[in-house]
């Protein structure tokens, strides 16, 4: 079963740990003359310097460099703030979508015969006006179902009944509304080859055994309805979170940023960027002139992608700072699994090697305080259907003096939001609608 993806936030760069690199005026002393003894002068420096390791040590936990954090921000409310939590009820046709997939995946080539509606098709194809190629109307080995209506009008119905090698010339008409203006309503004509196609498998019991943990067709159709209400669920507390945050985001003001921080931050997403480059065997210069950047444009973007990142963590930390929250307390630590899985990793120890334990601890760090948020907050349940589906497998813990209410969503602007979760991106070919 395919599993649909889930909208999360993007780890960037590694932002680096103040600890690392104690500031001199934490530790440095002026020297002056007095007639204290050298034992209560050992004494002193011992102190400090335990003083000192105890709060580097402290410090290389937190998210940023400084210890006041209201100098740099002032934070939003971010208690009892009013929220909506929209999900989508799974429908019998969403079921259905979701075994076709599978039932695509695993279909099998037809050697004889045409095509018909529901055959995933592999086929080169040219497309000409006037005689002239166009950009975006050519491709090769391009797979599409036949019958979802990806294309244009007539391109997919003048598939069916081709045979593998064939080759069909379509005369066709982008529609008058098309959206790529300098092709709508022109006559194109289409020179499609079919390299292949694959039948659908047909959905039985013995498929389900053979390409299932499952035996029964009965078994795997209640399966991919769980999956799928488990997903609903996970992307509607997504959604929660993500509005949560950006409300309090929204209502905090930055007095200043912390240059240290900027700067470690700003230096991090420009070697990042510069290994992507590297990786891809390109030098920076030659990858901003293809991106039409100057380098002005770039010291401006790699800035202002810093500025941001510190602003999100100084509001994170100060949230923290002030509910007694922490990296090392249990409930963070507990949204580690939360953090793999929302990545794809097996492991947290794979995250961290790959993008280093501040960049994580910043993640779970963001993570609690969203959940800190909305454990706080008045939650309105937005339902596309009726109240009892969507409240199913909600489980959402609430802190004391957490609202929770549930409203049945029947007029059409609820239904509407909670539709939209689940709305297919456009594509970029000139071809397709």
């Amino acid at each position: 079963m395919k599993k649909k993806a889930v909208a999360a936030m993007l780890i960037m760069c590694m932002a680096v740990s103040a600890a690392a690199c104690g500031k001199s005026s934490d530790t440095e002393k002026t020297t002056t003359e007095t007639t204290d003894t050298k034992d209560s002068e050992d004494s002193e420096k011992d102190s400090t310097d335990t003083d000192t390791k105890e709060a580097a040590s402290s410090e290389g936990k937190r998210l940023v460099s400084v210890k006041d954090v209201s100098k740099y921000v002032t934070i939003g409310e971010y208690k009892g703030l009013e929220l909506t939590r929209t999900s989508q009820t799974v429908t019998d046709d969403d079921v259905q979508a979701e075994i076709n997939y599978d039932l695509e995946d695993n279909g099998t080539e037809v050697q004889d015969g045409t095509v018909e509606n529901g055959d995933t098709v592999t086929i080169n194809f040219t497309g000409t006006i006037d005689g002239k190629e166009f950009d975006g109307g050519s491709a090769e080995d391009y797979e599409l179902v036949v019958g979802d209506g990806e294309m244009i009008d007539g391109f997919e119905d003048g598939i069916v009944g081709m045979k593998s090698g064939e080759t069909k010339e379509l005369d066709l008409t982008f529609p008058d509304d098309y959206y790529e203006e300098s092709v709508a309503g022109k006559a194109v004509v289409f020179k499609v080859t079919l390299q292949k196609f694959t039948r659908p498998a047909e959905l039985t019991d013995e498929w389900v055994a053979e390409n299932t943990e499952y035996k029964t067709v009965d078994e795997y159709r209640e399966a991919v309805k769980k999956q799928l209400e488990d997903t609903a669920v996970q992307t509607a507390d997504y959604g929660l979170y993500s509005d949560a945050w950006n409300k309090v985001q929204a209502a905090s003001e930055i007095k200043d940023y912390p240059k240290e921080d900027v700067d470690a931050a700003k230096k991090s997403y420009q070697e990042l960027n510069e290994k992507y480059v590297k990786d891809a065997g390109m030098e920076m210069a030659d990858f901003l002139e293809s991106q039409g950047m100057s380098e002005e444009d770039y010291e401006s973007e790699c800035q202002q992608y810093a500025e941001s990142k510190v602003e999100q963590n100084l509001i994170v930390q100060g949230i923290m700072d002030a509910e007694g929250l922490s990296i090392d307390d249990e409930e963070t630590q507990n949204l580690k699994d939360d953090l793999i899985e929302e990545y794809g990793f097996t492991s947290i120890d794979e995250m961290i090697a790959l993008y280093g334990e501040q960049e994580v601890n910043e993640s779970l760090a963001l993570l609690r305080v969203e959940r800190f948020i909305v454990d706080n907050a008045n939650v309105t349940e937005v339902a596309g259907d009726d109240a009892d589906a969507v409240d199913e497998g909600y489980d959402l813990k609430m802190e004391d003096g957490a609202e929770y209410t549930i409203e049945a969503g029947d007029d059409a602007e609820d239904k509407a939001a909670a539709e939209d979760t689940d709305t297919a991106d456009d594509t970029d070919e000139v071809a397709e609608e």
